[in-house]
C-alpha cells in the first residue's frame, strides 16, 4: 500500500515565514608542494534554524566519513576521531547538537592524498559552519523531483545464469553473451531551494546517485562530476549561493564512460550534465514557508558470518576453472595466427582477420584441418574466458578475506550505524552510513510518506556496502566489499519506518 503522503502546514498571518538559513563554504584540497590538482575539494555547509531546532546538512568532496579504519586503510582521507570532535566543537561554538548533523561525503576517488592534515579538516569545517550561522537570514524552501539520464549505469550486470557480475577495472567483464541485463537505475534528481525573502538564492541541494570514480588518466586529484557541477551551479545562481551535492543510493551505480576504452575520460561534461538538470529542477520549484524536524537514531546492524563458506564456494570454482584449462594446444602468438588465416566469427568479434582464397581450403585434407584448427580456438578462447573469471574470483576471495579480518577486529557480532532524517516541508532527506545500492534506495522512498525523499548515502560514517539481501547468494562486487550480514536489511527497514512515523507524529509546521 502507498503511504498517505504528508502536505505540511505552515504559519498563517503576516509573519510569513518560520524558517532561517545561511550557507558557507571553505575548501579543504592537499595543497603540499608538488600535489597536482585538477580542481579543488570543498566542505559545504547549510545551516537551518526554526528557533526551536538549529539543524546542520555538510556536503565535503571526499569519500568517506570515517572510513580509515574500518576500510583497512582503503579509504584513508577522514578518520574515525572526525565526527565525534567535530560535533563537540560545534555543540561549544555554533548551538548545533550533536544529534541535529547530516554529514555526507560526495564519495570522489581520486588516487593519492586528497585533503588538508586532519587538524585543518576539522578547522576548516568548523568555518564553514560559523559562516553560515553568521549569515542566517528568513528563507522560503521548495522541493523537487527532476532528472537526470545521460550520465549513470548500474554497474552489477545479470547473467543468464542468475548469477551478478561487476563492471571494475580490477578484474574484466563479462562475456556479452553470458549477460542477461543489468541492474535497476535511479535517475531521478531531487533538489531543495532555499531562498532569500527576496527571491534571491541561498543554496541549493541536489541529490543524485553515481559513484565518481576515477576523474582522469593524469591522476591529478579531482572533486570529479560533483565538484564541477555544484561550481557551475554557484556561478549561474550568483548571489553567494551556495551549491552542495548530496550523494544518493549509488553503490551499484557508476558513470557511464567509466569502462570505455574508445574516447577519452571527462568528467566536466558530466559536471555540466548534472548541473544543468539541477537547475532546470530546480525554476519549476515554488518555494514557501516551512517547518523543520531533524531526528537521529542509533541501530545495531549484525556482521556477517558467512564469509568463510563464501570463500570455499569461490575454491570449488577456481579449482573446477583451473582444470578446464588443460589439454590446450594453441599459445597466444599461434592463436593470433590461426585468427588471421581464419577469421574469428563467434569467437572473437573484433579478430576478424583476413580469410585466405577459397581454394586453398577446398580439399578434404584442409577441410579436416581446419576443423581441427577451429576446435583448438574454441578452446583457447574458452581458456581466456575461464582466466577472466578467476581474475574475479581473485580479487573477490582477497576482498572477502580482507573484511573476515575487519570483523575479527571488531570482536564483536554487530556493528553500530547511525540513521538521521532532516525533514523540510514536504521533503525528507534521510542519512544512511554506507553505501546503500539502488534497490535500497528505491525501497526508501517506496516506505516514505513524503512527496520528495532524497536518499543521502555515505552519511555519518561508514560501513562499506549495504546490499539487498536477496542479493548475497548472487555474487558481485557489492556483496564481496560487506561487512553485514544480509540480515541488516530487515533491521535498517523497521529502524527506518520507525523514523517516518516519528516524523508523521510530530509533524514540523510553522505554528
Amino acid at each position: 500500500m502507498t503511504p498517505k503522503q504528508v502536505t505540511p502546514k505552515t504559519r498563517q498571518g503576516t509573519a510569513d515565514f518560520c524558517l532561517r538559513a545561511g550557507a558557507g563554504k571553505v575548501e579543504i584540497t592537499n595543497q603540499e608542494p608538488g600535489v597536482a590538482v585538477a580542481d579543488p575539494f570543498f566542505v559545504r555547509a547549510l545551516v537551518l534554524d526554526d528557533g526551536t531546532t538549529r539543524a546542520l546538512v555538510l556536503a565535503l568532496d571526499v569519500t568517506a566519513i570515517g572510513g580509515r579504519e574500518i576500510s583497512d586503510g582503503m579509504l584513508p582521507d577522514i578518520g574515525e576521531d572526525f565526527l565525534p570532535a567535530l560535533r563537540r566543537r560545534l555543540q561549544d561554538e555554533c548551538r548545533i547538537s550533536a544529534g541535529n548533523i547530516l554529514i555526507n561525503a560526495s564519495h570522489t576517488h581520486p588516487p593519492g592524498r586528497m585533503l588538508c592534515n586532519d587538524q585543518e579538516q576539522l578547522e576548516r569545517t568548523v568555518q564553514a559552519v560559523q559562516q553560515a550561522v553568521a549569515n542566517l537570514e528568513p528563507v522560503r524552501t521548495g522541493a523537487g523531483t527532476g532528472k537526470e539520464e545521460r550520465i549513470a549505469m548500474n554497474r552489477t550486470l545479470r547473467l543468464r545464469n542468475g548469477r551478478q557480475w561487476t563492471i571494475r577495472h580490477s578484474n574484466p567483464s563479462p562475456p556479452p553473451d553470458q549477460v542477461s541485463g543489468s541492474g535497476p537505475l535511479d535517475t531521478s534528481l531531487g533538489v531543495l531551494r532555499v531562498d532569500r525573502l527576496d527571491g534571491t538564492p541561498l543554496a541549493l541541494l541536489f541529490n543524485f546517485a553515481c559513484h565518481p570514480l576515477f576523474g582522469n588518466y593524469d591522476g591529478r586529484l579531482t572533486a570529479n562530476f560533483p565538484g564541477y557541477a555544484a561550481r557551475i551551479i554557484e556561478e549561474q545562481l550568483g548571489h553567494g549561493a551556495i551549491a552542495l551535492f548530496i550523494q544518493g543510493a549509488a553503490g551499484d551505480v557508476c558513470d557511464l564512460t567509466f569502462k570505455d576504452f574508445d574516447r577519452p575520460r571527462n568528467v566536466a561534461v558530466l559536471g555540466e550534465y548534472l548541473a544543468e538538470s539541477a537547475l532546470q529542477t530546480r525554476a519549476g520549484i515554488q518555494t514557501t514557508a516551512a517547518g523543520l524536524k531533524m531526528i537521529t537514531r542509533e541501530m545495531l546492524l549484525p556482521r556477517r558470518t558467512d564469509i568463510e563458506q563464501r570463500l570455499e564456494l569461490l575454491r570449488q570454482e577456481q579449482r573446477t576453472l583451473l582444470a578446464s584449462l588443460r589439454f590446450t594446444t594453441l599459445n597466444w602468438e599461434s592463436f593470433l595466427s590461426l585468427c588471421q588465416r581464419y577469421g574469428c566469427p563467434g569467437l572473437v568479434p573484433a579478430l576478424q582477420g583476413e580469410r585466405r582464397p577459397a581454394q586453398a581450403e577446398t580439399s578434404p585434407e584442409s577441410a579436416d584441418r581446419q576443423a581441427f584448427d577451429s576446435r583448438n580456438m574454441e578452446k583457447y578462447v574458452r581458456n581466456i574466458r575461464a582466466m577472466e573469471t578467476l581474475a574475479r574470483i581473485e580479487d573477490d576471495m582477497a576482498t572477502l578475506a580482507k573484511h573476515a579480518a575487519i570483523n575479527a577486529r571488531a570482536g564483536n557480532a554487530m556493528v553500530a550505524a547511525e540513521l538521521v532524517a532532516l525533514n523540510i516541508g514536504d521533503c525528507l532527506l534521510l542519512g544512511v552510513p554506507f553505501e546503500a545500492l539502488t534497490q535500497i534506495g528505491l525501497k526508501i522512498k517506496q516506505m516514505s510518506p513524503f512527496a520528495h525523499t532524497f536518499v543521502a548515502a555515505y552519511s555519518n560514517g561508514y560501513l562499506h556496502y549495504g546490499a539487498p539481501a536477496e542479493d548475497y547468494d548472487k555474487g558481485g562486487y557489492e556483496v564481496t566489499e560487506c561487512l553485514l550480514a544480509p540480515e541488516w536489511q530487515d533491521e535498517f527497514e523497521k529502524n527506518t519506518r520507525q523514523i517516518f512515523q516519528s516524523l508523521l507524529d510530530s509533524q514540523c509546521t510553522c505554528g
